[in-house]
């Protein structure tokens, strides 16, 4: 059920910047992390409060720093932190293997999905093998929505600042 004690919640992920930003805008379509997860579904994204001094460097260094241009971030200061940037949807999560070049298949609703893992993916992502992609899809940006406090791994957030529908299944399917 999206309520818990009467508030309307949805599952959400806290993610270090610039990584949240990148999914916020599109140019990041596959999350790697070291766990899976049973989950698939709206997913909020939650740009962490702080950015470690290897992250901001990052932002510094290709392709990093043409995303976030191209974006209209050209500071790291202009990086919202403690906000909800977005929602996506969790449509796989799929091992990692030495070869992988990507993920591509047709849903049993005749819906396509190409999730290719091209020179840009694999630059912002960890694949190394025996991690997961997590595939993310139909991106929503929001807000950004501040004063949001995240955690690790999945938790709920409170998502009566989403857009109508973002919480139940129907999102974006």
């Amino acid at each position: 059920s999206p309520f818990r004690s009467g508030r309307l919640v949805m599952k959400a992920i806290s993610l270090i910047q610039p990584w949240a930003t990148l999914v916020a805008i599109g140019a990041k379509r596959i999350e790697t992390r070291s766990w899976s997860t049973h989950y698939r579904g709206p997913l909020a994204i939650h740009a962490s409060k702080q950015i470690p001094r290897w992250a901001v460097d990052l932002c510094h260094i290709e392709p990093f720093k043409r995303l976030l241009a191209a974006a209209g971030i050209v500071q790291v200061n202009q990086l919202p932190r403690g906000a909800v940037l977005a929602v996506v949807y969790l449509v796989s999560v799929r091992p990692i293997w030495p070869y992988s070049t990507g993920w591509n298949w047709e849903s049993q609703t005749g819906r396509q999905y190409a999730f290719p893992l091209d020179q840009t993916e694999r630059a912002l992502g960890d694949y190394t093998p025996k991690r997961f992609a997590w595939l993310l899809d139909d991106v929503k940006p929001i807000g950004p929505i501040q004063g949001v406090r995240g955690s690790l791994g999945l938790w709920e957030c409170e998502s009566s600042f989403l857009p109508k529908g973002a919480s139940r299944g129907g999102y974006g399917r």
